[in-house]
């Protein structure tokens, strides 16, 4: 076997792993969302697209890795690198958009801290009297 078929076979397998992926992710996600409707919970729209999403990503992930290293270490013409940069540009748009569904904000935000926690004080008693100490 050559190097060519060799990274020919790894390039297809690799489209295989994000095809699959994605099928196994949408199943799974489905297969959630009808649980949740049957306990009639109000947000299993929301949290299927959440996980199909997310499915969605990795495969794609995956589809752009497969099609890098058929492009580049195949036929490495400048027509070829042309159509990949197409390809993994669609795919970037696609990914952008899809975490943007998802979490609500782009990749590059950072993601929102949490409200530190406000420690309770205690008003002082009016029925206890204050101590105060006085420098001497």
């Amino acid at each position: 076997m050559t190097f060519i078929e060799v990274v020919e076979l790894v390039g297809k397998v690799i489209d295989g792993v994000g095809v699959a992926v994605i099928a196994i992710g949408a199943l799974i996600a489905a297969g959630f969302a009808v649980g949740r409707l049957r306990r009639k919970d109000t947000e299993t729209y929301s949290k299927f697209r959440e996980q199909l999403g997310r499915s969605i990503l990795l495969g794609l992930e995956l589809l752009v890795a497969a099609d890098i290293i058929r492009t580049v270490a195949i036929t490495p013409t400048a027509q070829s690198v042309g159509v990949l940069a197409g390809i993994v540009l669609i795919r970037t748009f696609l990914s952008w958009s899809l975490e943007l569904e998802i979490t609500g904000r782009w990749p590059w935000q950072k993601k929102a801290k949490p409200a530190p926690a406000q420690p309770a004080t205690s008003a002082p008693d009016a029925a206890t009297p204050s101590t105060t100490t006085r420098p001497e």
